[in-house]
């Protein structure tokens, strides 16, 4: 591997716009690796800028670190991602974005209506939830969940 391969945390802080410390933070989750010179400093790998890229991008379509770690586990270690391992991440997370756009439009059109909570507050409550039939589901909004 090509020392040019390498960059400081510093280096990858200025060309990703992430502090050092959400670096250090994505590397305790165990999203990115370092490993050490012999001086004992954080090496990354180059091609760590897109994953961090990556988590920036998912992370506001709303995956969680979790989510993210099973898919950026699914990536090669020691090389750059090709397009089409990225065309495989991008066709897993596709339903799950799919999924959750519905749920945001269930959520959206039933609103203004009962979610479920068990107030039985509301004069709809009787025609959306009689007699708290969603409790049976479990705490919380049973509806929209």
């Amino acid at each position: 591997m090509n020392a040019n391969d390498h960059l400081t945390i510093g280096d990858l802080a200025r060309r990703t716009g992430l502090s050092t410390s959400a670096i250090r933070f994505y590397e305790d989750k165990g999203l990115i690796e370092s490993f050490r010179t012999a001086g004992n400093q954080r090496r990354f790998l180059r091609s760590d800028i897109r994953r961090l890229s990556f988590i920036l991008i998912v992370q506001k379509l709303g995956l969680s670190l979790e989510e993210i770690g099973e898919h950026l586990r699914s990536l090669p270690k020691g090389r750059a991602p090709s397009s089409f391992d990225w065309w495989k991440i991008s066709e897993a997370i596709r339903g799950s974005l799919d999924r959750r756009i519905e749920q945001l439009r269930a959520m959206r059109d039933n609103l203004d209506g009962c979610i479920g909570c068990g107030c039985l507050s509301l004069k709809t409550c009787k025609l959306y939830n009689p007699d708290d039939i969603a409790a049976e589901g479990g705490p919380g909004p049973r509806v929209l969940r």
